[in-house]
Order: C-alpha cells, then sequence, then structure tokens
C-alpha cells in the first residue's frame, strides 16, 4: 500500500511537470531563440548526462544483452521519435492544444494493452475511441491560434503523432521496469536518443546565440531539461513498477487542466468555444475507454 501511495505521487508529479512543459517550452521555441531540434539537442543531451551522473545512486544491475534492442527501440519511440514530432508541433500549435491532443494517450494505450497484452476491447471502449477522435479532429481542423505564424492543423498532427509514440514507449517501459531499477536501463535510453536525435539539430545547436538569451529563457531551457525530461523520465518508470500502465496513463488527464491554466496565466494561449467543446469530446472518450464495466451477475 506503501509503495502504491508513493507510486501515484509520482504519476501526478509527472503531469505536473509535463503540464508546466508546454508554456516554457512554446515561449523558448516562439521567441526565435532555440530552434525545435536544436532545444532537443538540449533537452536530451543534458537529461543523458544527468541519468549518467545519478545512476551510480541506483542498484548494481546488469542489463541482458537481448534486452539492449528493447532498448533501442524505446529510445526510438521514447525519445527520438517523441521529441522531435513534439517540439516541431509545438512550434505551430499553441500549449493548450497540444495539452489537449495528449489526452488522447490512455486510449492508445488501451489500445494497444488490447493486442499487445490481450486485454478485452468491449463496446463501451470503442465508443470512447470514437469519441475521443472526433474532438481531436474537431481540435485540428477548426482551433485556432492568436499567432500569425501559427499552423495549427499540422501542429496538432505532429503532436498527435507524439502521442502514438509516447504510448508506444509506455508499453516498451512497462516490462522493463519489471526487471530494472530505472536507473538501470533509462541512462541507455537516452543514449540512444541522443545519438537518434544529433543529426536533426546539431546544426542549428552549434549555431545558438546565447548571448541574446535573457535570464527567462534559460531558466526555461532549464526546467524542460531537470524537471520535465529528467524528472518525468525518472519518476514515470517508478510509477509503473507499481501500477497498471492504463492506470499511470491516466494521470494525462491532469495536464490540459495545468497546461492551459499556466499558458493563460503567463499569457501564451487563450480559451475558446472550440477548444472547450474538444476538450469535452477527448474527456467523454478517455472517460468511457478507462470505465470499468459492470460486473454481471
Amino acid at each position: 500500500m506503501k509503495f502504491r501511495v508513493w507510486a501515484l505521487i509520482a504519476a501526478f508529479t509527472v503531469q505536473l511537470l509535463y503540464g508546466l512543459n508546454f508554456t516554457f517550452a512554446k515561449d523558448v521555441i516562439a521567441g526565435g531563440y532555440v530552434t525545435p531540434f536544436a532545444f532537443i539537442i538540449f533537452r536530451v543531451g543534458g537529461a543523458t548526462l544527468l541519468f549518467w551522473l545519478f545512476s551510480s545512486m541506483g542498484p548494481k544491475e546488469k542489463i541482458l544483452r537481448k534486452d539492449f534492442l528493447t532498448l533501442f527501440f524505446a529510445a526510438v519511440f521514447g525519445v527520438a521519435t517523441n521529441m522531435l514530432l513534439f517540439f516541431k508541433g509545438l512550434e505551430y500549435t499553441t500549449p493548450i492544444h497540444a495539452a489537449v491532443i495528449t489526452t488522447i494517450v490512455p486510449i492508445i494505450v488501451l489500445i494497444l494493452s488490447t493486442f499487445y497484452l490481450k486485454e478485452r476491447l468491449t463496446a463501451l471502449k470503442i465508443t470512447g475511441v470514437i469519441l475521443a477522435c472526433i474532438g481531436a479532429i474537431v481540435l485540428t481542423v477548426y482551433g485556432k491560434s492568436t499567432r500569425i505564424a501559427d499552423n495549427v492543423p499540422l501542429g496538432n498532427l505532429l503532436v498527435l503523432i507524439n502521442a502514438i509514440s509516447y504510448s508506444i514507449y509506455i508499453i516498451i517501459i512497462k516490462k522493463l521496469t519489471d526487471k530494472y531499477h530505472p536507473f538501470t536501463f533509462i541512462k541507455w535510453v537516452f543514449l540512444f536518443g541522443l545519438i537518434l536525435v544529433t543529426p536533426f539539430g546539431i546544426r542549428d545547436f552549434l549555431a545558438i546565440d546565447y548571448s541574446s538569451f535573457p535570464s527567462y529563457i534559460y531558466f526555461s531551457i532549464a526546467f524542460v531539461v531537470v524537471g520535465a525530461t529528467f524528472g518525468t523520465y525518472t519518476l514515470n518508470p517508478l510509477a509503473l513498477r507499481h501500477l497498471k500502465a492504463s492506470t499511470v496513463s491516466i494521470f494525462i488527464y491532469i495536464q490540459p487542466i495545468i497546461a492551459g491554466l499556466f499558458a493563460i496565466i503567463m499569457g501564451s494561449d487563450s480559451l475558446s468555444s472550440v477548444k472547450l467543446i474538444a476538450s469535452a469530446l477527448i474527456f467523454s472518450g478517455v472517460y468511457l475507454v478507462t470505465k470499468k464495466p459492470k460486473v454481471e451477475g
């Protein structure tokens, strides 16, 4: 019971950090200080360094040779594809749009669990998937942004693919968390991820003009690296060790609330009827998908 409580706290903290991450990352990219792919070098490179430095605090475990292929695929979906599409999508869309779309993750996790973990797919879950998809389509097609440079449909599509990639990552590392402590394998996931993302952003990264950075941008980058990357990727596996993958993914509902409130307070986004309607559809779909069916008899 004690471990479950701490796992629930860890799952909540992950979503709190992710919720704040949308605005901090958007401000850095939208301000033109760092390009999306250069930002990924910051994020993955900094987190990789932290994971290898802190790995000595974990238990001394040896990873089986056959599991390195699993670690590589975790890096492909959880680091490279996930982050490349997230930052590029965030360049074109708004923090609230991105946060709402990521609530589809629990649905994707449950669908993948149906095939990968042989869980039963009910009519209620199918209805929920349809509702959530309609919400995502409404948000993508009719959503607007106050920034002229934004391309909301493209940005939302990239964030949606990012959500699918992250869902696959959750399924992959669930099996790893049953075998190893997070510090044992996450450092390898990020090392592989750094190798994969470097070709995409190294040119922009080397061309960064650090003299143009105000203190807020330095803080924002530090938050993304330490809090929204090192912190979340450490806490998520810890939560998965004591909770089901679908349970951990449910906490993602907190993201749009935190992201929306923080973005509005910081002046990075605003509410609209389209966002509210689309959010209602997605939340309704997610509720139906994750609702436990009544036991007959």
